[in-house]
């Protein structure tokens, strides 16, 4: 890796690593009315970005990472800065994950030449040669996939880096948005229609206690035991927020799995030189989308996309509803390696039945959940701890 300063990575609790997730929220501060538009908080956001001597934007032809792209060329083609630079990778032999010709379809409507494509093959594994580098020099860190960003960022010089992550979450559904399609179609709902409002009605007590008895009831996550089950169920449910749709974006912005998730990441860019933003998630944004969805919000994603950028990009793709799956590029010959050879007593007994995580690694297609579990395990085998005596751990509950 290259040597760059850069801030310290947030960590996860002991408990969190045992679940493999990040619990609760962390507390933020209030978001004020930003007086502008959501468009015109992400055209603010990606300014200093596209005004830097370099500016890339992570790009896979989603409709988030379009999206940011689109807006960060508009811009910086209105200031007279050169246009972004595209990073893609692709995945050769995986047909799941090829998302070709979107990307083509994007990159022709804007007018894009210059782009970096990166071919990704086995590096980009559990626990490949890169991650394994990684956990060595970082120790565990949230979202694991912050230990394969090397495989990009070495390949990139330094300057500013967009992505689109956070889009799933602020720009996505929300827990008011059946109600809300409900109001606009209220003379002939479906069945389907009603049942989803009245669950979004639900209290989250209610949600709950219905979350634990279909998670201790099934086969899902069987390498959890009860109380982590337990454990899962009640964060999941208290993830629901607010039901109004302003209260809920605010509140996803203080959930932990978006402070670590989106924090991480940016430590981990920093350690090439890059000073990354995830302009979709960016406060000042996520206030104007607050504000401007106030109670009820937006009748879904689409509806959505379209009112930020229905004249930057072709409607195919605000509408688009599939998703590249990328879950074969992570797993391979060495996670399947380590689980055979894994002598256990990396969890609490009480939370994991490691017998049944090694017969999840030993899947046809392990749960992406058992990723980071893996991590946790080889740095144990390895007697490396979790957390480096210079990184501060959280001391969140």
């Amino acid at each position: 890796m290259r040597s760059h300063p850069a801030p310290m990575f947030a960590r996860l609790t002991e408990l969190e690593a045992n679940v493999a997730n990040p619990l609760g929220a962390d507390d933020t501060a209030a978001l004020p009315d930003p007086g502008m538009s959501t468009r015109a908080a992400l055209e603010q956001t990606v300014l200093p970005a596209v005004t830097d001597d370099r500016c890339y934007v992570l790009f896979s032809g989603g409709r988030d990472s379009s999206l940011v792209l689109a807006v960060a060329t508009a811009v910086a083609r209105r200031v007279g800065a050169p246009d972004p630079i595209p990073v893609t990778a692709v995945y050769p032999g995986d047909p799941d994950a090829d998302e070709s010709s979107w990307q083509d379809l994007v990159l022709e409507h804007l007018g894009i030449d210059e782009r970096i494509v990166i071919p990704v093959t086995a590096e980009r594994t559990n626990l490949g040669p890169v991650a394994r580098r990684s956990l060595r020099a970082r120790g565990l860190v949230w979202p694991q996939s912050v230990q394969t960003q090397p495989v990009f960022f070495e390949q990139l010089d330094h300057g500013s880096l967009l992505s689109g992550e956070g889009g799933d979450g602020f720009l996505e559904a929300k827990r008011i948005t059946p109600l809300t399609l409900l109001r606009r179609d209220w003379r002939r709902p479906s069945p389907q229609q009603v049942g989803a409002a009245l669950g979004a009605l639900q209290p989250s007590r209610w949600a709950g206690a219905r979350e634990r008895r279909e998670l201790l009831a099934s086969e899902r996550l069987s390498w959890f035991r009860r109380p982590a089950r337990e454990l899962i169920a009640r964060d999941s449910a208290d993830a629901r927020g607010p039901l109004r749709w302003d209260e809920a974006t605010a509140f996803l912005l203080s959930r932990r799995t978006t402070t670590l998730g989106l924090g991480n990441t940016k430590v981990g860019a920093a350690e090439f030189g890059l000073t990354m933003s995830h302009p979709l998630a960016e406060p000042v944004v996520v206030a104007a989308l607050a504000h401007e969805g106030g109670r009820w919000g937006f009748p879904g994603r689409t509806n959505l996309f379209r009112r930020l950028g229905a004249d930057l990009l072709p409607d195919a793709i605000l509408a688009r509803r599939t998703k590249a799956r990328f879950n074969a590029a992570a797993w391979g010959a060495d996670e399947q390696e380590f689980a055979r050879g894994w002598t256990g007593g990396a969890f609490s007994p009480e939370l994991i039945d490691e017998d049944a995580l090694r017969r999840e690694w030993l899947s046809d297609s392990p749960h992406p959940i058992t990723y980071l579990l893996q991590h946790v395990a080889w740095l144990h085998a390895q007697g490396i701890p979790l957390s480096p005596e210079h990184a501060p751990v959280s001391t969140a509950e």
